[in-house]
């Protein structure tokens, strides 16, 4: 009977906090078709552990931990596979031009282009909505480093996203 209770109890937290934790992965990586393998694979990790985080008070404060970190070695495997890529090519006599500046850059390229810790907290604290402590526990790190990190993030974003005016790039131009 315990194993039954185990097994239910799974699936509600299952159904309550999957699309929860795939849209936190979505966040964090930039990737839609990634995150959905991701929640996958968190779920599978606390299912493993299910008997002692059933006790837990917490257990999607974990749940989202292990996204966070699944998410980052995710991450950080697609950045060894593109410097191994740009090694590759590079000894080549072929040089490829920089990203087209021209670009519209969303929230979502934006975030991208934060450290992932700052990204974590910014998508935590904003696209979640949870509270500084709540990321803290999810994140492993104190409530004042939610805090900095969001802080700092969100002015990365601002100044990633500011509208750029003809006299912001003559004066850039003029200053340099």
């Amino acid at each position: 009977m315990l194993a039954y209770d185990a097994s239910a109890e799974f699936h509600d937290f299952f159904e309550r906090h999957y699309a929860e934790l795939a849209r936190l992965a979505h966040l964090l990586t930039g990737e839609k078709d990634a995150a959905d393998d991701l929640a996958a694979d968190a779920l599978v990790a606390l299912w493993q552990r299910w008997d002692r985080l059933r006790a837990a008070q917490h257990p999607v404060a974990y749940a989202r931990g292990v996204v966070a970190n699944l998410a980052r070695e995710r991450i950080r495997r697609r950045v060894r596979e593109r410097r191994r890529v740009a090694l590759f090519w590079s000894l080549g006599t072929e040089q490829v031009d920089g990203p087209d500046v021209a670009a519209v850059l969303d929230v979502r390229a934006a975030l991208t282009r934060l450290p992932f810790r700052k990204r974590a907290c910014v998508v935590m604290r904003h696209a979640l909505d949870l509270s500084e402590k709540d990321t803290a526990a999810a994140l492993g790190i104190s409530v004042g480093t939610v805090k900095s990190q969001t802080s700092k993030g969100m002015a990365e974003l601002e100044r990633i996203l500011a509208p750029k005016t003809v006299g912001d790039l003559a004066a850039g131009g003029r200053n340099r």
